[in-house]
């Protein structure tokens, strides 16, 4: 049983220009206001069912870390209602719940009985937070002594010591090392096939895209997008890409059920996008390490001076297989006047896994769109790569292989 329901949550913080204007306005007994009111979240509604993973996103400021402690308990809404039903585990931001004094075995027990955990049954499960940590005889030291990294391993072994109803975790694991951040990935992803409900605060969209069926965009404290991973992931970089008031944001869903997201200026913009096999056909059934065109046509809306055309290639999941752009080829020299109208190839070797893959395109200045983005045109395509005529393999990538085997003589 693991359940989350907001309706119409709100968080509103005190701040004060100088920390005396605090103690001035207590004596006061509220006569005299020296604060300002900020909202941190406001008008928060959503469900998250039992066994569902869902990913909060935004900028920084954006409300996710507020959301969570609300949900864990450690600060309460200013408005609204809320409920969190079974056992909830919480990760939230770095050095949470611990205690610098104790000892990791201290610490560890700790966390056992915040999380409801039997007293007899403590012995038992301290063991396997040492084994998972793979902190070894730094438990015998005070947390004050550890790396961040160290911290990180323990809050998160003690945290996830039982199989939670609930797991809320915030951006802790991005901290401390490659190994256990994969480590840390792969206990959640048992928990989600067991049934554990999961609530992910993060800036990574491959994390997202690869553990949650849903993701939430907050901005300004506010939810203002809930959908699948891809498509709320989109319009956030489109909206980290939005420059100015007049470049518009545009969401549908076309006649094979795509979601396709387009922003920009327009002061360029795409025209049309075909993908061609080596003979030059329009396709989208390619076998695998088949040749590949993506032709793409824009026009100048403007006069401008060598804008850049960028290219995607997504899997099925919306995770990044391989992008670049002209800027970085150093070709694409399209300066022109405005109505001018051009073409841009980008010829491929489709060494890539079998599986179905999306195309996304991009026009704007400089290197990155986040510069000045003319037009950002995601799923603008979408190809298929099927087995070939070489052995089997798994993965995305169909990367060049050679195996040698040998005996062993006496003595090697």
């Amino acid at each position: 049983m693991g359940r989350i329901v907001a309706r119409g949550l709100g968080k509103k913080y005190r701040v004060y220009r100088r920390s005396r204007d605090q103690l001035w306005e207590w004596l006061s007994r509220g006569r005299r206001v020296r604060h300002r009111s900020e909202w941190a979240l406001r008008d928060i509604s959503f469900e998250v069912r039992e066994g569902e993973s869902v990913g909060v996103i935004g900028m920084n400021g954006a409300g996710k870390s507020t959301l969570l402690r609300i949900f864990s308990g450690t600060t309460t809404p200013t408005e609204g209602t809320f409920e969190v039903q079974g056992r909830v585990a919480a990760l939230l931001e770095l050095g949470l719940g611990i205690h610098p004094e104790f000892d990791g075995w201290q610490n560890a027990a700790l966390a056992c009985r915040l999380l409801g955990i039997a007293e007899a049954e403590i012995p038992r499960i301290l063991p396997w937070i040492q084994e998972f940590s793979e902190l070894g005889s730094h438990m015998d030291q005070p947390v004050r002594t550890y790396s961040t990294g160290m911290q990180v391993r323990l809050a998160f072994s003690a945290a996830t010591a039982v199989r939670p109803d609930v797991l809320m975790v915030d951006e802790a694991l991005s901290v401390g090392d490659i190994y256990f951040q994969h480590k840390s990935m792969s206990r959640i992803r048992t928990f989600r096939e067991e049934g554990t409900t999961l609530l992910f605060v993060t800036h990574d969209p491959g994390a997202v895209k690869s553990l949650c069926d849903r993701a939430l965009l907050l901005e300004g404290g506010r939810v203002v997008r809930d959908g699948p991973p891809d498509t709320v992931f989109d319009y956030y970089n489109a909206r980290i890409a939005q420059r100015e008031e007049h470049a518009a944001i545009e969401q549908h869903v076309d006649a094979e059920g795509r979601a396709t997201t387009r922003s920009g200026s327009r002061e360029a913009e795409i025209l049309s996008v075909v993908v061609e096999d080596g003979a030059g056909r329009p396709a989208r059934l390619f076998a695998v390490g088949a040749p590949a065109t993506i032709r793409c046509r824009l026009r100048l809306n403007e006069a401008m001076d060598r804008p850049t055309v960028g290219l995607v290639v997504r899997d099925r999941l919306g995770s990044d297989v391989f992008g670049s752009n002209t800027f970085h080829a150093g070709t694409g020299n399209v300066a022109g006047a405005a109505g001018d109208r051009f073409e841009v190839e980008f010829r491929l070797t489709l060494a890539l896994g079998p599986g179905t893959y999306s195309l996304s395109l991009a026009l704007h200045r400089a290197h990155a769109h986040v510069d000045s983005n003319y037009d950002w045109w995601d799923r603008a395509a979408l190809l298929e790569v099927v087995p070939g005529e070489g052995p089997p393999f798994v993965g995305v990538a169909a990367l060049p292989l050679e195996t040698v085997a040998r005996r062993l003589g006496d003595g090697e």
